[in-house]
């Protein structure tokens, strides 16, 4: 049974920086696809960025070039770093595993269907 921690939301300053950390157990032969995914009140869910299992990264258009996905399979542990942030990305985040197997191409609004999801961390960026 995979369980997902998210570590290291906050409050920060618009244009400031966060880094996100996803500590993974029970997933020792590193086969889930990965992702992050958000939910601000009122609004649906909105998948943010995928990784696969050989390291290949999307994103979705809100959050690329300024949001960074990355993976440390040593440490069984997935990151998101972001940068620029905004008060629009004020939100709890969550990490999502996902059975690699069950997607040939990586949809990033589907992140928020995975299979298995952490608690949620909140970002709350202020103006």
């Amino acid at each position: 049974q995979v369980q997902l921690v998210e570590i290291g939301g906050g409050s920060v300053q618009s244009g400031g920086s966060l880094r996100l950390s996803c500590v993974v157990t029970g997933n020792s032969d590193n086969t889930y696809l990965m992702g992050w995914f958000r939910q601000a009140p009122g609004k649906e869910a909105e998948g943010l960025a995928a990784i696969d299992t050989d390291d290949t990264a999307s994103y979705a258009e809100s959050v690329k070039g300024r949001f960074t996905i990355s993976r440390d399979n040593t440490k069984s542990t997935m990151y998101l770093q972001m940068n620029d942030l905004t008060p629009e990305d004020t939100a709890m985040y969550y990490c999502a595993a996902d059975f690699q197997d069950y997607h040939t191409v990586v949809v990033i609004r589907t992140i928020p269907l995975f299979t298995y999801r952490g608690q949620g961390t909140q970002v709350t960026v202020s103006s």
